[in-house]
């Protein structure tokens, strides 16, 4: 193990369990919920991914998405939204909650939503937010059933139509995708497969489950010596190993994935590869592309948290994942609030689930 490692588990190892990212005050949640509210209500700048079919399809964001036109994209629009959910779910007494629940009393009508799963049987869409934005969407449905409030209970309602359009793109792309995709960016699978799995499992949704167990064990069961040591990209906002392992601690029983873990990230005990375990540098925030990384260290904290929380409390990687989680945390959550836009439309919903993911489902 590395001088620096070494000394994270030193440091860390008063620690109660669990505590490595649970410190989620109210200063800090209303700063997420704000930059949440303002992202879901900026309509400009935005990057579409909509395939035009002719003339009239040039249209503004608000027009081809009646509820999530906003926060620069589709999938971070929903993800915005979710944060509002979430927090206004676990945290009902911030300052901000009246504004929170107006701005998704707005938003999720029934015919806005239903505008939206509309959106889905244009020609060319079948791949439209394939498979990143539909997790999320999957998320945003799960964290709605889970709220035990009127309005929510309504909004969830009037999301089923649209839920259950996503529902039905897992079900019929997944059995034909025959390899993973495992880049760090929007179409990893194997994030594609985790909030659906944890959806799938809360809402009952059984043929949907046997299909993502199924599929991740295909895609993953066999995996092993990992080359983690190439990470991370210059744009990832995932780690492709971590995810991978954050997805199999869903699948495999507790035993059987502390075998497949060790098999498939060896050097870990070790505190190899280093570029895993240490945050990655992030050097422009402005550029949308490099603020990727700030995301990348808290994505990575999630993973790394929740692997070594599955694995037994002797194994020797432990010590090691919630020391590198820790610094991961650290760095992360220090950037989420950057000042520029190319981050703050996006970054409070990965550490809004980075630090409520154990009080939450």
């Amino acid at each position: 193990m590395t001088p620096m490692l070494l000394a994270w588990v030193f440091l860390l190892a008063p620690l109660q369990e669990g505590t490595v990212t649970r410190n989620l005050d109210d200063a800090l949640a209303s700063k997420f919920a704000g930059l949440a509210l303002k992202a879901i209500e900026k309509p400009y700048p935005y990057k579409p991914a909509h395939v035009l079919l002719g003339d009239t399809d040039v249209l503004p964001p608000r027009a081809l998405h009646p509820v999530f036109h906003g926060a620069y994209d589709w999938h971070s629009a929903v993800h915005g939204h979710w944060v509002l959910a979430r927090l206004l779910r676990l945290r009902p007494h911030l300052p901000e909650a009246p504004l929170m629940r107006a701005a998704l009393g707005r938003q999720f009508t029934t015919a806005a939503l239903a505008g939206e799963a509309a959106y889905f049987s244009r020609p060319h869409a079948g791949p439209f937010e394939r498979p990143y934005g539909w997790s999320w969407l999957l998320k945003l449905a799960d964290e709605l059933r889970a709220w035990d409030d009127p309005d929510a209970k309504k909004w969830s309602t009037s999301m089923r139509p649209l839920e259950e359009v996503i529902i039905q793109r897992y079900l019929g792309y997944f059995p034909k995708q025959t390899y993973p995709i495992r880049h760090g960016v929007h179409a990893n699978t194997a994030f594609g497969l985790t909030f659906a799995l944890d959806y799938a499992r809360a809402s009952g949704e059984k043929k949907l489950e046997a299909l993502l167990v199924e599929r991740a064990r295909s895609y993953y069961g066999k995996d092993a010596d990992a080359p983690a040591r190439w990470e991370p990209d210059g744009a990832d906002f995932f780690s492709p190993s971590l995810c991978e392992a954050d997805l199999m601690r869903r699948v495999l029983p507790a035993a059987e994935f502390t075998g497949w873990f060790h098999r498939f990230l060896p050097g870990i005990p070790q505190g190899e590869p280093k570029g895993l375990l240490l945050p990655a540098t992030v050097s422009d925030r402005t550029d949308p592309q490099i603020v990727h990384l700030d995301g990348l260290n808290i994505s990575r904290a999630w993973c790394l948290e929740g692997v070594a929380l599955t694995l037994p409390e002797n194994d020797p990687a432990r010590r090691v994942l919630l020391a590198a989680a820790a610094v991961h945390a650290k760095e992360g959550l220090a950037h989420v609030t950057s000042g520029d836009y190319a981050g703050e439309h996006w970054l409070a919903s990965f550490a809004t689930h980075l630090m409520t993911w154990k009080e939450g489902r």
